[in-house]
């Protein structure tokens, strides 16, 4: 792909290029099997010697074409499909961590992952080890030792918002050798790329704003290209022979893209997390939008919080990273594009849980559904639904009280969700 290119021409035109004579829209590609003409170009697929498709558990021409272009959106060296969000963020840590070891991971991570990673992934016998932003870098430092494999965190944290402090964090996990992982979900390609801040592997929920329709599930991961595996010593998962694919190893045999072949080959080939060829078609349709509909998201959001803001009779307090005074408003325009910050506004209703549950009860055009990122309004009480696992202490260091409200503003017409939240509060005066 032309590298002149810029992100809102890549979502319309990445990926996949057709030739003459063939399909102007991405074809579906919808076989779980491909035919070769001999046995021996057969077995150079199987030892990673040539380039191809042999099963679409690992690959497939339709999802690879997707991948690209998520690929070229983030500037990484290969991306890599999953059948969820979740599915993203366990592979790309079990992808160079085994029992026994551990990895760091920030406070603030959505629920899900949080529990992925502090509850599934112990019984796997990884530790994670969390820590916050407030405290010091030293005492950040001492939850890595010989063992950690990787820093985790999120672009902005679903749902307290807080914009991770590249310019603090990422050199700070370099220097104890191990990679940055960062869920890029909120802000998307659009408004930030985390690679060209110093992190190594991205990932993405792309059931939220990548798809942007309610319409699948679905994650990807992006490698950089840029982390020495090799130094230090930490990764014979990619460093020593892998005797699972005829003792390839992967840092000699496939370079910069040593990381995202292993996931593929090794790790989908055996979890099987495996994205549809429909599902990446669908997606892809909602990647053609993406730059359209992050920034009428962000505008819309923007208006909302500055309402919210002028409400405080009824709302305790309003986040949203693009609002000036907000307290993440400063890294939102070092980091997010344009100071940009997606449709999600995070506020707290006065009286607690009881009147988040009015307010939400009382909207109209706004949805109550677990889910969030959609080009529909919609809104959800975190604490007793999404992070309804989390102890009392771990949704405060998520930044959750009981009234707090998740509110996913939409791509309609701003005055109309305006109006919708203003007759909603009416009933809770």
């Amino acid at each position: 792909m032309d590298s002149r290119w810029k992100k809102s021409t890549i979502c319309v035109q990445g990926g996949y290029e057709p030739g003459n004579g063939e399909p102007r829209v991405l074809p579906i590609y919808q076989s779980t099997t491909y035919k070769y003409d001999s046995a021996e170009e057969l077995a150079k697929l199987f030892d990673l010697e040539s380039p191809g498709h042999m099963y679409t558990r690992i690959s497939n021409p339709t999802v690879e074409m997707v991948e690209k272009k998520i690929a070229d959106l983030e500037g990484g060296v290969g991306a890599m499909m999953t059948s969820s969000g979740q599915a993203a963020s366990l592979i790309s840590v079990f992808n160079i961590a085994s029992s026994g070891d551990n990895f760091v991971m920030m406070g603030n991570l959505y629920g899900g992952t949080t529990n992925l990673f502090l509850v599934t992934m112990k019984r796997m016998g990884i530790e994670a080890r969390v820590v916050t932003s407030d405290m010091s870098d030293e005492e950040i430092r001492s939850h890595f030792d010989e063992r950690t494999r990787c820093f985790f965190c999120e672009t902005i944290a679903n749902p307290s918002l807080e914009v991770f402090d590249f310019d603090r964090f990422v050199p700070l996990a370099h220097s104890m050798g191990v990679p940055v992982i960062i869920d890029n979900t909120f802000a998307t390609p659009i408004l930030c790329n985390p690679i060209s801040f110093g992190a190594d592997i991205v990932i993405h929920s792309t059931t939220k704003y990548m798809d942007g329709h309610a319409m699948v599930v679905g994650g990807v991961i992006v490698d950089s290209g840029n982390f020495d595996w090799a130094k230090g010593g930490k990764y014979p998962e990619l460093t020593q022979p892998d005797e699972s694919y005829h003792g390839v190893v992967y840092t000699e045999s496939f370079g910069r893209s040593a990381y995202i072949t292993k996931a593929r080959t090794q790790l989908m080939r055996d979890l099987g997390s495996t994205p549809q060829p429909i599902t990446a078609f669908l997606l892809n349709i909602g990647l053609e939008t993406l730059d359209l509909r992050i920034r009428r998201h962000s505008s819309n959001a923007l208006r909302v919080a500055e309402y919210l803001r002028s409400r405080s009779d009824l709302v305790e307090s309003v986040s949203y990273p693009g609002l000036p005074g907000d307290s993440e408003h400063e890294k939102a325009e070092k980091y997010l594009r344009e100071g940009m910050a997606s449709g999600v506004v995070s506020f707290c209703m006065k009286g607690g849980r009881e009147k988040a549950m009015k307010f939400m009860n009382s909207l109209s055009l706004a949805s109550i559904v677990v889910h969030v990122a959609d080009a529909r309004t919609c809104v959800l009480n975190p604490a007793s639904t999404t992070h309804r696992q989390l102890s009392d202490e771990m949704l405060r260091a998520a930044g959750i009280e009981p009234g707090f409200v998740r509110f996913s503003v939409g791509i309609e017409d701003a005055d109309d969700i305006i109006r919708d939240i203003e007759e909603a509060l009416a009933k809770c005066l």
